[in-house]
């Protein structure tokens, strides 16, 4: 009970109030009994004396011839009821002479100092000339006694004897200990008003804070739409000021920070690259979609903070006992991709260093890209390399030899070969330069396939008939025109139509199709030739990709027909494609938009 503020409060208002009034009870109960005994002692001395300045025969030296006289001025002297006047004579041996009881007769002659009810220490005090007082108990009860002793001097200055009265203090104790249960009920009056107030007073201040308590406990559980009450303008009232300030300073940080962390969070789950957060253990605390596509993990593994092998990142220059020793860029492959990773340590709140953060950017196709420009590069060079060389080694021998003029005519009909072939070569580059830079440019008109066909089976009818080939025609008639450029196209067509009689043994099938659909003009173009292999499928309209390198230059191919073939189809909104079976045959389609 007393851990709360408010009893807290209250037991020191209580413990304030109580020692306050002990102190001032103490002290006036002290000095009440001290006034009240000496107005006692004052009224006793006044009365010894009033005997004294009345009574001649207490001057003289023999009080015992004087006894009687003494007796009667006691008498007449009328003590109170609570009051006892003893008259003692005789230095050396205290003797009573005279007293206002009324047992005088069995006191007068007795020795007062063997007496109970007479303090000898006073007695003997009064002898030697000063006033003795004490308080003592009663010898039947417990009633104290104010007992004085006064000393009597006769007219030379000589101690005639002393005059002893006691005066019973049971009233002044009476009074003393009313006034103490007066001050006592006033004490409990004034305690329980001191507990009333201080509950009262306590609960001004602990309720509002009681209230700042309970609502910071719900701001504790994320409830931020909290406010208190501003009942006063104290420090109480400031207190509740300020809590609704920070609450709706803190929603508003909140608010910015759940923007800001959505924003991350988008940009996080949604960035190309792949993220991982691994702490010093290697478990991997944190992950992005795109990272655990990579690496094949599961929402599972990053509730259980699955511990990753980062020797499986085929990151070289990590310190696989310290991973946040090192930060740095290489090249990594992971399930046949190609990743630049990222790495380097981050720190915590406390400046330490407490894991690694790796980030994988997927380079696979720039890798790719890569070693085909350099491939290219190679391509390029081998077939310029090889009719520049036929055509400087020719050109030579006829410049330094005389040849007859059949073997010149030979030689000049290869130097011109060798030069059409590097003439078709710098020209498909330049037509594959123009297409990649969008200088390309297509005259599209309305144009009729059938015709197309027709005078293209025209001009290569001589082929067909010297490898014998049988020529198959399912073409639709009256098929649509459709908006091409005639050049472009009649490129593509003649090149996929050449491809299948070059490929094709003697005496083969070459078998053309061409329909419409709704929305598209299909033409296909099927033989059965020496068909592609499978593995070399998915290549075939890369630049210089061949299937068979050295019988296709034989061929006079360059290995850019197809590809140039596919970049015109798919800059008029068309496709083509290829399914083939080694030694069975292939069948190209193209595919076209109508008009």
């Amino acid at each position: 009970m007393f851990s709360s503020i408010k009893w807290k409060f209250v037991l020191v208002y209580f413990l304030l109030v109580f020692i306050a009034m002990a102190i001032i009870g103490i002290f006036i109960i002290g000095r009440l009994e001290e006034q009240q005994i000496q107005n006692v002692t004052d009224n006793m001395e006044q009365h010894i004396e009033t005997i004294i300045n009345t009574s001649s025969d207490l001057a003289t030296d023999d009080w015992i011839a004087n006894r009687e006289e003494i007796q009667s001025i006691i008498n007449e002297g009328r003590p109170g009821s609570t009051e006892t006047i003893y008259v003692i004579f005789d230095e050396d041996v205290p003797t009573i002479i005279a007293t206002s009881t009324k047992q005088y007769e069995e006191l007068v002659g007795e020795n007062a100092l063997f007496q109970n009810f007479i303090d000898p220490t006073i007695v003997l005090e009064a002898f030697s000339g000063e006033k003795g007082e004490s308080v003592v108990k009663g010898i039947n009860d417990n009633t104290p006694y104010k007992h004085l002793a006064y000393p009597v001097y006769s007219s030379v200055g000589k101690i005639n004897g002393v005059i002893y009265m006691t005066s019973n203090l049971e009233n002044v104790y009476n009074t003393v200990n009313d006034s103490k249960g007066i001050l006592t009920s006033a004490t409990i009056l004034a305690l329980v008003i001191t507990i009333l107030l201080g509950f009262l007073i306590a609960s001004s201040i602990t309720v509002p804070i009681r209230d700042v308590t309970k609502k910071a406990e719900k701001m504790a559980m994320g409830d931020f739409d909290q406010y208190v009450d501003v009942k006063s303008d104290d420090e109480i009232g400031q207190l509740a000021s300020m809590f609704n300030h920070l609450t709706l300073k803190l929603k508003e940080t909140i608010q910015d920070m759940d923007l800001e962390r959505s924003k991350l969070n988008t940009i996080f789950n949604y960035m190309a690259e792949g993220v991982i957060a691994i702490d010093t253990n290697g478990s991997i605390i944190h992950a992005n979609p795109t990272a655990m596509e990579i690496l094949g993990l599961e929402e599972d593994d990053l509730k259980d903070e699955k511990c990753i092998d980062l020797k499986s990142l085929n990151i070289n220059r990590i310190n696989y006992n310290d991973i946040s020793s090192l930060e740095g860029t290489e090249l990594s492959v992971i399930n046949s991709q190609v990743f630049k990773v990222k790495y380097a340590p981050y720190k915590n709140e406390t400046n330490i260093i407490a894991g690694l953060i790796v980030v994988f950017q997927d380079i696979t196709q720039e890798h790719k890209l890569d070693n085909m420009r350099k491939e290219f590069v190679a391509n390029v060079s081998h077939e310029l390399k090889t009719p520049i060389t036929t055509i400087k080694s020719y050109t030579e021998t006829l410049m330094e030899n005389d040849v007859d003029k059949e073997l010149y005519l030979k030689f000049l009909s290869v130097i011109d070969t060798e030069s059409d072939r590097m003439a078709r070569l710098v020209r498909d580059l330049l037509q594959l330069s123009n297409i990649d830079y969008k200088k390309a440019t297509w005259k599209k008109t309305e144009v009729s396939l059938n015709k197309m066909l027709d005078e293209i089976i025209q001009k290569l009818d001589l082929v067909i008939k010297e490898k014998e080939h049988k020529l198959k025609l399912n073409i639709q008639k009256n098929l649509p025109s459709i908006l091409v450029d005639r050049d472009g196209i009649e490129q593509v067509i003649l090149n996929i139509i050449s491809n299948a009689i070059k490929y094709t043994e003697n005496r083969g099938i070459i078998e053309i199709t061409a329909y419409n659909t709704e929305t598209d003009m299909i033409l296909k173009v099927k033989d059965n030739g020496i068909g592609i292999p499978i593995e070399d499928q998915e290549r075939i309209f890369e630049r210089f990709y061949r299937v068979e390198k050295g019988r296709s230059r034989e061929m006079g191919g360059t290995g850019l027909g197809l590809s140039i073939a596919k970049e015109i189809a798919e800059a008029h909104n068309g496709s083509i494609s290829l399914e083939s079976i080694p030694k069975e045959g292939t069948e190209i389609t193209l595919r076209l938009p109508l008009v």
